[in-house]
């Protein structure tokens, strides 16, 4: 078995793009030669697409192997770079995200709209008593408060620990106290397969073994009874009363901007710490370059939860840093019926959908006429990650994927291995 299964990761054949895609990418051949004669003048070439307070000093001081620190010197703060710099570039009223709820609820969120709710979120934080260099864990279902509650811990300097709102009680604890989190962000549950799951009593069970959580605050998604604590605050009641303006200020590019915790399914899941200026100058730029990004005129999704370190990189940080309009689902693909993923491409017009062969090989077992019944017409790149894509005797492997490409010589903070 082993063996068929090596033999089917040989895939030596290539496709070439179409030409009219090919003629209007974002990247060409010409910038693998440009890497490759100075990975350094490369690199730092990338990071000038963001925007930058101070600008650095030395692009990569990698003195004390492995630990790697990248535009030494520099500061600039992630929030500004995803939502401040587009709004003041007269682009407040682009849509940064379609957000689809599952049982069909929809919210459409403008920068504008993301710019207030993350000063909001930020001015809550701080009157909370986070401050930069805190911990923040965040416990949360696909809705876009998951990504203004990371954006505005970015926004203020504390540093987040996003836990998949499936992980259990231990998983959630294990987390909070390796990382002596200050405060947690939750919800009272949220929509999947069709019922609200609970999240705050996972949180509550959790939060009585850490005492170092001062505040629980509380995103009201289900409105199921959920019980209350003093620690407890509602986010309608904190964060949706706070004032909406608030200037971001830099930080050093070293700053730790997130911790990411490996699946723990072969040991004792480690904390991987990501720093800022590295990180934000590869998601942004790989957003850019892999999925060929048209910000103008493409529509982007990226399936994964922001659990993930796919879910940082490519729902939050690299689409919003490249001022990007995406879809945003809560749900499961086949809630309430097999076609809503096709649903959504149709509904949102999507042109760019990253997603993984897990579920490329579950929705072709259920069918090519399951996709049949929807315009797609307006999809024009795919992408898939975390695992190959199985190959198809006699045709052409879809094998562009598009992982993400940080490994360890390439600006992402600390090096990490790929397991992250």
């Amino acid at each position: 078995m082993s063996e068929t299964l090596e033999n089917l990761l040989q895939e030596n054949r290539q496709f070439p793009p179409p030409e009219a895609l090919a003629a209007s990418a974002n990247v060409t051949a010409a910038a693998y030669d440009e890497a490759a004669a100075d990975r350094l003048a490369f690199w730092e070439a990338q990071a000038r697409r963001l925007s930058w307070a101070t600008p650095w000093e030395t692009v990569l001081d990698w003195s004390n192997p492995p630990f790697a620190k990248w535009f030494v010197g520099g500061k600039l703060n992630v929030a500004y770079n995803c939502v401040d710099r587009h709004v003041e570039a007269g682009l407040g009223s682009k849509v940064a995200i379609h957000w689809e709820g599952e049982p069909g609820d929809t919210r459409t969120i403008t920068y504008a709209d993301l710019h207030r709710a993350v000063c909001q979120a930020a001015n809550a934080l701080t009157d909370l008593g986070v401050t930069a260099g805190d911990r923040v864990a965040i416990y949360m279902p696909m809705i876009p408060e998951a990504a203004v509650a990371m954006l505005a811990c970015a926004r203020i300097g504390a540093t987040h620990s996003v836990v998949f709102g499936g992980f259990s009680v231990d998983a959630l604890s294990g987390r909070i106290q390796d990382a002596s989190a200050k405060l947690v962000i939750t919800a009272d549950g949220g929509y999947r397969r069709g019922k609200p799951s609970g999240l705050k009593a996972i949180v509550d069970e959790a939060v009585a073994q850490c005492p170092t959580i001062e505040h629980v605050l509380v995103v009201r998604r289900t409105g199921q009874d959920v019980a209350w604590g003093e620690k407890d605050l509602w986010w309608h009641d904190t964060v949706e009363q706070a004032s909406a303006e608030h200037e971001a200020q830099p930080f050093d590019a070293e700053h730790p901007l997130f911790i990411l915790y490996t699946s723990g399914t072969t040991a004792k899941p480690k904390g991987i710490l990501h720093t800022t200026g590295g990180y934000l100058t590869q998601v942004s730029y790989t957003h850019w370059a892999v999925f060929d990004l048209k910000p103008y005129t493409d529509v982007f999704w990226c399936t994964a939860d922001v659990g993930w370190v796919t879910g940082h990189s490519y729902i939050v940080y690299g689409p919003l840093s490249n001022g990007a309009t995406q879809i945003m689902y809560e749900g499961t693909p086949d809630t309430p019926h097999k076609g809503r993923f096709w649903e959504l491409v149709e509904k949102y017009r999507a042109t760019i959908v990253y997603t993984a062969p897990t579920l490329i090989r579950t929705m072709m077992k259920w069918g090519e006429d399951i996709p049949a019944k929807f315009d797609l017409s307006s999809l024009r790149l795919l992408g898939s990650v975390g695992e190959p894509i199985n190959p198809r005797p006699g045709c052409g492997t879809a094998s562009s994927s598009a992982a993400t490409p940080a490994r360890w010589s390439t600006p992402g903070g600390r090096p990490r291995p790929a397991a992250s």
